[in-house]
């Protein structure tokens, strides 16, 4: 059987995946082509990650253009898209954060099959604890206000949470007593790179290009508008641009001449060895600033807040890990024999607010997807698609109008930042 050409369905039996994997894989073709850039395309993508390539596939799919590049400095998902805990849920208070992260959510539920990608997308559920009667009435309030905008959500016992999640303390006395809980059922987690993949695959088999390795150095503007980017492989022109780089915003903005009011900094985030099946699903604590789940491979994927000062590196410090590993395990007392495998951070762009900048520059027709913060993975569907349709049109898709660089002038913020949820 020969491999299947760029983005045809593979039709592979399960003795020719045993033997490809025996052979190193080397039958199978790749997943999306590694072009030569031209020297001009109607629209380009700068970022390679989970919303630049989904901001490609939306172009392609929704709006007819094709002729696309995405050009990424690394490598497609090698930035905070492959570095985070992976978690997709939309319990925010906020209307505009709830729409948009539902969206995204109602996106991930078949974006496997839209994509003929397995992106290994589990709902298991995230709950959000309580350790007091006063957290408790605050996640009332927000469930309340997702249960108005038609968001599920629902609101646990003390002995509800012990039963869903036996391995929690559950001694009254203990440092984080649970008192209850707010649990949102569609929530869950999916494999990152498969997400990034899946849209690399099918943007390409649209007909996009993308090019890894490939670092924006310089705009060219002339008569106000940006005209092209300056590259190793020389300058690119294009009618439209579109910025999806996370924690490299500022530095890129500055390149175009105009600031962004985003603060970089690391969010860590570490696994133990893997163990049998022990905990169903997600479980968070915004007081005690610590979150887990278990992964398919029955590591215990472990996060936290974001460390103290403004950074670009990738790595955590150990102050805030032993700070996180003692908030779990004062949660999970039988965590506390495990051994940590490995560790990681991502450099997240963290606006006032917290919450996104989705809209034009102060360039027309160089338009902004970033300030994501902690939320960026999942809203990678969503925050791509609205992306496309400014590009694509010009104008504000209403999901993306309350998220303008405009607000932080007139003054209508979207406060997630004091919402009473965990950002992970």
């Amino acid at each position: 059987m020969s491999p299947p050409s760029i983005g045809e369905k593979p039709r592979y039996s399960a003795l020719r995946l045993f033997l490809e994997g025996l052979r190193g894989q080397s039958g199978w073709g790749p997943a999306w082509r590694s072009p030569e850039p031209r020297r001009r395309y109607d629209a380009i993508i700068i970022g390679g990650g989970g919303h630049g390539l989904s901001a490609a596939y939306h172009l392609a799919r929704d709006h007819g253009l094709t002729d696309v590049l995405v050009i990424e400095k690394a490598w497609l998902g090698g930035g905070n898209t492959g570095r985070n805990t992976t978690i997709i849920r939309s319990n925010y208070f906020n209307r505009a954060s709830q729409a948009v992260y539902d969206a995204s959510l109602k996106l991930y539920e078949g974006l496997s099959r839209e994509l003929n990608y397995n992106i290994m997308f589990s709902q298991r559920g995230s709950i959000e604890l309580a350790h007091s009667s006063a957290e408790m009435e605050g996640l009332r309030r927000v469930v309340n206000a997702m249960q108005v905008n038609g968001i599920e959500a629902s609101l646990l016992t003390r002995d509800e949470v012990l039963d869903m999640v036996p391995l929690l303390d559950p001694r009254r006395d203990c440092r984080w007593p649970v008192a209850g809980a707010m649990i949102q059922r569609r929530a869950g987690v999916a494999r990152h790179d498969a997400v990034a993949w899946g849209y690399a695959r099918a943007a390409d088999g649209m007909g996009v290009d993308i090019v890894q390795n490939c670092a924006v150095s310089g705009f060219r503007i002339e008569a106000g508008r940006v005209t092209g980017v300056e590259t190793p492989f020389g300058l690119i022109e294009a009618k439209v641009f579109g910025m999806a780089v996370a924690g490299a915003s500022p530095e890129l903005a500055a390149l175009a001449g105009f600031r962004l009011p985003l603060l970089c900094m690391t969010l860590q985030a570490m696994v133990s060895e893997p163990l049998k099946p022990c905990l169903d699903q997600v479980v968070a604590s915004t007081p005690n600033g610590a979150y887990v789940s278990q992964s398919d491979k029955g590591e215990m994927v472990i996060g936290g807040g974001l460390e103290h000062l403004p950074s670009f590196a990738r790595r955590g410090g150990l102050a805030k890990t032993r700070e996180v590993v003692a908030s779990v395990v004062e949660m999970f007392p039988s965590f506390s024999t495990l051994k940590l495998m490995r560790q990681w951070g991502g450099t997240v762009d963290t606006s006032p607010d917290n919450s996104p900048i989705l809209g034009p520059s102060p360039i027309p027709n160089l338009f902004l997807n970033c300030g994501w913060g902690t939320g960026g993975f999942k809203a990678i569907p969503i925050g791509g698609k609205l992306l496309a349709h400014l590009m694509a049109t010009g104008r504000h898709h209403p999901l993306s109008e309350p998220f303008g660089l405009e607000r932080f002038a007139t003054g209508r913020l979207i406060d997630e930042a004091h919402a009473g949820v965990a950002h992970d």
